[in-house]
């Protein structure tokens, strides 16, 4: 127990520490419209430091990202990628990744299930929202059914496989919200009862 706390704890830490530096890594440097440098500072009747133009005036906005993914179910299994990129290289998640424009978070979570594992889904519903404030991300994750046993790994995997609930790596699984996404689904697969897990990383 001790051993597993001390693993997830490390996991923890790296996760904190690869999310601020994204965050820090984020900010805008030049205007888009102009290209000038920008200074960040409180616009008029705002509330916090935005990346402003001073030669255009204008100020650009940053907002968090859409994460997107599904919880695919074969049986009593489920479907976990082994991720080939970094971050977390090498441990397992569920098929997820960022949304594009022009789609929706249904759509976008079918196409990311469709590159990362290639497996043939249908969409259950909206399962689980969490905000992962450190990384200025929210992450959208549907149950989805898979149509048949079919697997074809994109680029992004080095491996796709089904999974029983005593089989997960639990001390492999390489974010935060997907460990509790695969724990409120068992939960909620042995109450019989599905319901929305709402949470907050922070």
């Amino acid at each position: 127990m001790h051993e597993h706390a001390s693993t997830a704890g490390r996991q923890a830490m790296g996760t904190r520490l690869h999310c601020r530096a994204m965050l820090q890594s984020r900010p805008i440097k030049h205007c888009r419209r102009c290209g000038t440098a920008v200074d960040y500072r409180v616009p008029p009747e705002d509330n916090r430091a935005r990346a402003v133009c001073p030669a255009c005036g204008e100020i650009h906005y940053e907002n968090p990202l859409n994460v997107v993914g599904t919880l695919p179910v074969w049986g009593e299994q489920v479907l976990l990628c082994r991720r080939a990129i970094e971050p977390r290289r090498g441990l397992w998640t569920l098929p997820a990744g960022f949304m594009e424009l022009g789609e929706t978070v249904a759509e976008g979570a079918v196409r990311e299930t469709t590159e990362e594992a290639g497996a043939r889904i249908a969409l259950d519903g909206l399962f689980a929202v969490m905000n992962v404030v450190p990384a200025g991300q929210v992450h959208f994750f549907y149950r989805a059914r898979m149509l048949d046993e079919t697997l074809d790994p994109g680029p992004e995997t080095l491996e796709a496989r089904l999974f029983r609930e005593d089989e997960i790596p639990w001390e492999q699984i390489a974010f935060r919200t997907v460990r509790q996404t695969l724990q409120h689904y068992f939960d909620c697969r042995r109450s019989g009862q599905y319901t929305l897990h709402c949470a907050d990383i922070t």
